[in-house]
């Protein structure tokens, strides 16, 4: 694998990014979890720091199972692209539909990890309370706080990994989760630098556009005089969403198409 090999698969995911059977069916994926996102942040208004912390992190969670699903549908898609081979979006997603479920799962123990360390987090909040010694808790033990704030961070990290590993594993080689874990684990093993510079590469316009939209977003909020009102704010999340989704669309159908050319990069380079 050399720079013309990444410079070539890069563009043909690219070109074949803009399809708009594509976007329609990723927008619409997009909009469910964002009406998620929205929902959990209705429920966080006037939350409390821990509470407002689980209704954060979850979401994020939750979405990344969904979208492992329809990467696994966008690979397969990808790859009769590729190949050229005469396909029917129908019948791709009829053939991927309980494989597409049985790899949302492995988001499972990732919140449910989650879940555990936000409960340790409430036990910290608990001792904060204790009349008379809550500060002095709060100031010995901080690093327990820190630790298990640092673990969710962690935790979102390895979501997003898990998008760009395992969705083209799946897509690509069926649902067997031991041929899965060694497949990931070969690749990982056998170049690490290369998979972090592709998933560099896969992430960055994800990025790009994110930081761009939700930069929008905060501006938009701050000329909204009249959305002091509960209900008007999540009216205009729910509105400011639509947009959203419907831009970042692109941006998640290229990572997907590269995550399937990187791992076909990866695993020529490890034959």
């Amino acid at each position: 694998m050399n720079l013309s090999d990444i410079r070539f698969s890069f563009n043909r995911a690219l070109s074949l990014t803009f399809s708009r059977k594509k976007l329609l069916l990723v927008f619409s994926i997009l909009a469910l979890c964002g009406l998620m996102v929205v929902f959990f942040r209705a429920l966080a208004i006037n939350a409390g720091q821990w509470t407002l912390m689980s209704l954060s992190f979850l979401p994020v969670f939750l979405c990344a199972g969904i979208l492992l699903s329809t990467g696994v549908i966008l690979v397969r898609i990808y790859h009769d692209e590729v190949k050229q081979r005469p396909m029917r979006y129908r019948d791709i997603m009829a053939k991927s539909w309980e494989t597409a479920i049985g790899s949302s799962y492995f988001s499972i123990p990732i919140i449910l990890c989650y879940l555990l360390l936000w409960m340790l987090l409430g036990i910290f909040v608990l001792l904060k309370e204790i009349p008379g010694v809550g500060d002095f808790f709060a100031v010995i033990l901080a690093f327990g706080p820190f630790l298990i704030n640092l673990g969710s961070l962690v935790l979102g990290l390895l979501s997003i990994s898990m998008l760009f590993f395992v969705a083209p594993v799946i897509g690509l080689h069926g649902f067997n989760r031991l041929r899965i874990s060694q497949i990931v684990m070969r690749r990982l093993k056998g170049d690490m630098f290369s998979n972090i510079f592709l998933a560099l590469i896969a992430t960055l316009p994800l990025l790009f556009f994110i930081s761009l939209l939700v930069f929008a977003a905060f501006l938009t909020g701050n000329v909204c005089y009249a959305c002091e009102n509960p209900m008007h704010q999540v009216l205009q999340w729910f509105i400011v969403m639509i947009p959203f989704t419907a831009i970042l669309a692109p941006a998640v159908v290229f990572f997907f198409n590269f995550a399937a050319e990187a791992h076909v990069l990866i695993q020529r380079q490890l034959r």
